[in-house]
């Protein structure tokens, strides 16, 4: 395991204590929860901002989309239980 070393303000310090305290874990078990918890909202995002653009390109080459007003119905009537028609993709207006 290596070893890092980072340079905090006294109220930065005082708050992390404070918080650490709180959450009755040590500063340095505190901080490497920030730390993973952080990279794991990084990732996420990535994947998140990954799979968009794999849409957007989709959606340019078909030229193909589902009106939002159609989707959102869809949506809701399937949370409710029901099984409504799929609807379905029209080209693009341009």
């Amino acid at each position: 395991m290596s070893t890092t070393t980072i340079r905090l303000e006294e109220q930065l310090k005082a708050r992390l204590a404070s918080a650490a305290e709180r959450a009755g874990t040590t500063a340095h078990a505190f901080i490497l929860d920030a730390i993973e918890r952080t990279i794991e909202q990084s990732e996420l995002e990535e994947a998140f901002h990954r799979v968009a653009e794999q849409r957007w390109a989709t959606l340019l080459a078909s030229g193909k989309s589902i009106a939002w007003d159609e989707a959102s119905a869809y949506v809701a009537a399937r949370a409710r239980g029901e099984r409504p028609r799929k609807p379905t993709a029209r080209q693009l207006k341009r």
